[in-house]
């Protein structure tokens, strides 16, 4: 056997093999199989895992801009008239959200943390000084007594009244940006105090919220079952809210939207508890991102999320008392906010109805700044960027025994707006894009394999074909016997017959006749 030969015999021998053992390997998902076994086992908040000290000190940085709606004809308002305001900010804060007290409880299953939000102010990425911007608002804890005192006696409601207006008291108040959102001693709730201790004589839409935490959480690890891997199991020792007038509503559903399971489909709802709503919610896939060359699926709350109950059935135990349901885009949220006419929206009433838009001289809603939405990175879960936005309102309704309130009809008023970012950083980018790296070799190792064949193949096929082809031309040559006599006349050549000694291509020659 020649070295030719050989070679096409191992290198035959060597393609068949890697294209059976790569097609059979792709076929059973071999290495697929292997390293999702693999991710579901690293993505779990068990004591030894990779990704416990990322859940728990989250090193992407968190920012939280405030948006601020300033009333510009409150006398207007107050007189039946069509409200106007401009909408200022951002005055944007640095948020810090480490958890805290984590330990392990139902034999490592589960485990427990606090997460405490700090605030910083960031002057560079903000619109001005919030100690020294004036906002005219709302003033919330006047409505807030007087929807209070609905249910109260005429003559109580009046004295009331008449108190307010001896301290100058009225439906809106004008006050620096840092008062409104961080806290001020306010007169009406220093009264209020002095009737009843328990009530706290400061007022401010984030007032003890800096440093503080929402609440006690209990989250499963996942170690059990993947897809549980980061919901929530108890939230101040509760499963299920008692604010809401139906099972489904008060539901603790999902994970607080810091983590999700691995191998994320686009085909499922992602569910978030935001305890701030005072309910969970849904995402749905929207499209394919890619963040700073990791891919990505978006992931946003549909229209239904905000739905009004005669759509969207599953949303009718979200009217408290039963029946007492608001219409698209808005929800309302008075059950957790002491009684307090609150209503929630995503910003500029985006999604809501025309009604609540064009009952406010300055709304503007639109899917780019407005929208609510998270990019998950598909294989770990981890979200990559994330964008929260939620608006808060107040109804501005007729409160009898309170003139001020005569020419009111039930506006839904905005107050402010969040807008909380976070966006994966360049070292934990980096690391990511080296663990999908080698995610996809592993996963697609048959197919180089299969590659590796089909490459042999082509290697095989042009040894075969330059072998025939070398054959061909040997058996093609022509052996013609030469005499060593002298050329005998012409006329011998002619009268003696001709032996059969000439060959052509190994064949025997008929001799020539005259």
């Amino acid at each position: 056997m020649t070295r030719r030969s050989c070679a096409i015999y191992v290198t035959g021998i060597v393609c068949a093999h890697l294209l059976i053992l790569g097609i059979a390997l792709l076929v059973a998902q071999v290495f697929q199989t292997m390293i999702h076994s693999r991710l579901k086992k690293e993505m779990t908040l068990t004591e030894n895992s990779r990704v416990l000290e990322s859940w728990i000190n989250p090193p992407p940085p968190v920012y939280m801009q405030y948006y601020f709606f300033n009333v510009t004809n409150p006398d207007v308002v107050i007189a039946g008239g069509k409200p106007s305001v401009t909408q200022i900010g951002p005055y944007t804060y640095r948020e810090y959200r480490p958890r805290e007290n984590v330990s392990f409880v139902e034999n490592g299953t589960k485990i427990f943390a606090l997460n405490p939000k700090s605030f910083v102010f960031l002057r560079n990425m903000s619109v001005g000084d919030p100690e020294t911007d004036l906002l005219t608002t709302v003033y919330i804890p006047v409505v807030a007594v007087m929807n209070e005192l609905n249910s109260y006696s005429f003559i109580l409601r009046t004295m009331v009244s008449m108190w307010m207006k001896s301290q100058g008291l009225s439906l809106f108040m004008t006050r620096t940006v840092h008062e409104i959102l961080w806290g001020f001693k306010d007169p009406l709730m220093s009264k209020l105090h002095s009737l009843k201790p328990e009530v706290d004589p400061y007022f401010g839409l984030m007032y003890k919220k800096n440093g503080t935490h929402e609440g006690e959480f209990v989250f499963h690890t996942g170690e059990q079952n993947y897809l549980d891997y980061g919901k929530i199991d108890t939230w101040n020792g509760l499963r299920q809210m008692s604010w809401w007038s139906s099972n489904q509503s008060n539901m603790i559903n999902g994970t607080d939207g810091s983590v999700f399971h691995p191998l994320l489909s686009r085909d499922e709802l992602l569910y978030i508890f935001a305890a701030d709503l005072c309910r969970s919610i849904h995402l749905g896939y929207v499209k394919d991102e890619v963040v700073k060359g990791i891919p990505a699926f978006r992931f946003a709350p549909p229209a239904d999320v905000l739905e009004s109950p005669d759509k969207n059935p599953a949303n009718e135990g979200f009217c408290v008392p039963a029946g007492d349901c608001l219409g698209k885009g808005v929800l309302k949220v008075s059950v957790c906010r002491e009684g307090a006419p609150i209503v929630v929206s995503f910003p500029h009433f985006y999604q809501a109805e025309a009604k609540y838009i064009n009952a406010i001289e300055g709304m503007n809603p639109n899917k780019e700044e407005h929208e609510t939405y998270l990019d998950l990175n598909p294989t770990t879960g981890l979200p990559i960027r994330a964008c929260k936005r939620a608006q808060l309102n107040i109804i501005l309704k007729r409160v009898s025994g309170f003139p001020q309130t005569k020419n009111l009809n039930g506006t839904i008023f905005p107050i402010m707006y969040v807008n909380e970012t976070a966006t994966i950083d360049d070292e934990s980018a980096a690391q990511m894009r080296t663990l999908l790296l080698i995610v996809t070799l592993v996963s697609n190792f048959p197919l180089i394999i299969v590659g590796m064949g089909a490459i042999l193949l082509l290697v095989l096929i042009c040894l075969v074909c330059r072998s025939r082809q070398r054959k061909t031309g040997k058996d093609d040559t022509a052996y013609t016997q030469v005499s060593d006599k002298p050329d005998d006349s012409s006329e011998n050549r002619t009268s003696q017959p001709m032996k059969n000694g000439s060959y052509i291509a190994m064949s025997p020659v008929e001799a020539q006749k005259c």
